[in-house]
């Protein structure tokens, strides 16, 4: 048994130190980059923001919205290969391009199968290998396989939270190293495992050891404010995924929910008489894809030998996602202003962190 006693740091333990810039406008400052990889010759322009390859936020409808912005989606995995061909061949007719699109895929013969389909029409070329537990041999052999069989694809591997592993999954073919355990808002694998990393230390510690190789990472989870997006650039993010902060929308997955309660009112006749008010709130479903829940609904219930590390929650329905990503792009233009970058590249150069005890003042509201 080792204990490691060095302080591990969640995007809510740190606040960046505003520096004095040049730049006068959030106008001036550059939210693109150009992304080189390690394996896959193709390079890619856009801003690493990237919506989760939850079922209810790796949708088709939020995937159509986030690439206007040059944003990326990873589909989730339970759509079917008719399914994401038809997608994929209407989506190039329209947009002219897949390439801020991912196909996700677990480890198993069946999605190998269903990559082979799918990869067979050269509709897409970005594939998002992902597994809960990232150590286990079955990722690594099976991106080794995906890599051999498409040489030239772009691969998304994870989930780790240390370095080590981070370099063995780019050397071994991968391109971008998907990194968290348990930083998710419907995410319950700390609190039932044990296992996990606050997430802005594993985001320093993995973009660092990737940046060594010359491959990439995608901060997954932990994010739960624009601020918090702005932090993971900040720490060395290459991609940021996005699950909560983008549910709940009309474009995410799922039915929307009316909920009916009673509340009182003083009525203004002057003796202050209350009343009963009925009134009507709107929420959508969202839920952790190792929750009880998502194994009910695509892979008919929980198998005994496994526990839920999910949870459902009801959250507020938002109505149009865009108006969301406007305000985490605004956020990431200020962020840059504020510390001096005038490319989003350049935000871990020009970054410095105060470790802090509390970040926000919530005294009327968390809002």
């Amino acid at each position: 048994m080792r204990i490691y006693d060095d302080i591990q740091l969640d995007y809510c333990d740190v606040l960046l130190r505003p520096k004095r810039s040049r730049l006068s406008s959030r106008s001036e400052v550059d939210i693109e980059r150009e992304y080189d990889f390690k394996w896959c010759p193709l390079k890619i322009k856009g801003t690493g923001v990237m919506a989760a390859n939850m079922s209810t936020t790796g949708t088709f409808e939020i995937a159509k919205i986030m690439q206007k912005y040059k944003l990326f989606t990873a589909l989730h995995k339970h759509y079917t290969a008719e399914e994401l061909i038809k997608f994929l061949k209407d989506n190039k007719k329209n947009f002219k391009t897949n390439g801020y699109i991912f196909i996700s895929s677990g480890v198993s013969e069946e999605d190998y199968k269903k990559i082979q389909k799918v990869m067979k029409t050269k509709l897409i070329n970005n594939i998002c290998i992902d597994v809960a537990n990232g150590y286990s041999p079955y990722l690594i052999n099976y991106v080794k396989k995906v890599r051999a069989a498409y040489p030239k694809c772009l691969i998304m591997a994870g989930n780790v939270v240390t370095g080590d592993m981070t370099e063995d999954l780019l050397l071994n073919g991968a391109d971008i190293v998907k990194v968290g355990i348990g930083p998710g808002s419907v995410c319950t694998t700390r609190k039932l495992t044990g296992v996990g990393r606050p997430q802005f230390s594993t985001v320093i510690e993995c973009s660092d050891a990737a940046h060594g190789v010359g491959g990439m990472i995608c901060a997954d989870g932990g994010c739960t404010v624009a601020g918090d997006v702005c932090k993971s650039f900040c720490a060395g993010a290459d991609f940021i995924m996005l699950g909560g902060m983008l549910a709940g929308h009309e474009e995410s997955a799922g039915d929307v929910i009316k909920r009916v309660y009673i509340t009182t009112e003083v009525e203004d006749t002057g003796d202050e008489q209350l009343k009963y008010v009925l009134k009507e709130k709107y929420f959508k479903k969202f839920y952790g894809m190792s929750s009880e829940y998502a194994q009910d609904l695509f892979y008919g219930g929980l198998k005994k030998y496994r526990a839920s590390e999910g949870k459902l929650v009801e959250i507020p329905y938002r109505g149009e996602i865009e108006k969301t990503i406007l305000a985490i792009l605004g956020g990431v233009r200020s962020a840059m202003t504020y510390v001096g970058a005038k490319r989003i590249k350049d935000m871990p150069k020009c970054a410095t962190f105060y470790r802090v005890n509390r970040q926000l003042n919530t005294v009327f509201g968390n809002e």
